[in-house]
């Protein structure tokens, strides 16, 4: 699907939904046999527990080209690749709460994870995703995993999303170090949808988004002849006076 009608179904989309959705974004290429996987099941696991709908995505099993900085999708809202972005960016569209979980690949996400965040540029310029809840997982050897939760927060909070705080793994020579993480993962599935329901307040965090959408106020200011009904989108949601 062209980036533009996706785009378009965004401004046009109700914010009521009759079910709560909580969609999970895997990013390691190990597949099912991912202990960063599990880590982002359980989480669904403890979101479901109250009521919501989830699902997980597998990175690796998706088509998705690296970022060639063309700037098309700034100008016209549409992505010169015809891959399964779209696929993934219609479902994070969709949901309520998102979980991205990686490992840590030396002292940051994976090539598969990193390669989806710059994809989602667009989504960052024009705030699409704005308004929902997210929660970061990961595993690692020994180090690095406190900063790359700390990373997709960051990517969470340019996207407009608010995030809870997440789990971090050290796994080192003891196998069975992320089955005792299992309860607290459900438990951060159970707070996600939590806070969501109650549309939760994070002050820190919203200063925080409401200053990177004054930066892109301007993009978007400055590409109004081009994209003329996200200009108006944002006028009309204040972002923009």
């Amino acid at each position: 699907m062209e980036g533009g009608a996706v785009t378009a179904r965004v401004l046009g989309m109700d914010r009521e939904r009759k079910e709560l959705k909580i969609l999970g974004i895997h990013g390691s290429p190990r597949g099912a046999k991912s202990r960063t996987r599990m880590l982002v099941q359980w989480v669904l696991e403890g979101a479901e527990a109250t009521g919501a709908t989830t699902e997980l995505m597998d990175l690796a099993s998706l088509r998705i080209e690296a970022c060639n900085a063309c700037e098309s999708c700034s100008l016209t809202g549409q992505c010169v690749y015809n891959d399964d972005f779209f696929l993934l960016y219609e479902r994070m569209i969709a949901a309520d709460g998102i979980v991205l979980g990686s490992p840590v690949y030396i002292d940051n996400v994976t090539g598969q994870m990193k390669v989806f965040i710059d994809r989602l540029a667009d989504a960052i310029h024009y705030q699409t995703l704005s308004g929902k809840y997210g929660c970061a997982v990961t595993t690692t050897w020994s180090s690095g995993g406190e900063d790359v939760v700390l990373y997709l927060n960051h990517v969470f909070n340019y996207l407009g999303i608010l995030a809870l705080k997440g789990i971090s793994v050290a796994i080192e020579d003891d196998p069975e170090a992320i089955y005792r993480e299992e309860e607290k993962a459900l438990k951060l599935g159970a707070r996600l949808a939590g806070a969501i329901r109650m549309q939760e307040k994070f002050p820190g965090q919203a200063s925080i988004i409401e200053e990177n959408r004054s930066f892109f106020a301007r993009i978007v200011e400055q590409n109004r002849e081009w994209r003329p009904d996200e200009y108006k989108e944002w006028v009309r949601k204040g972002w923009i006076n």
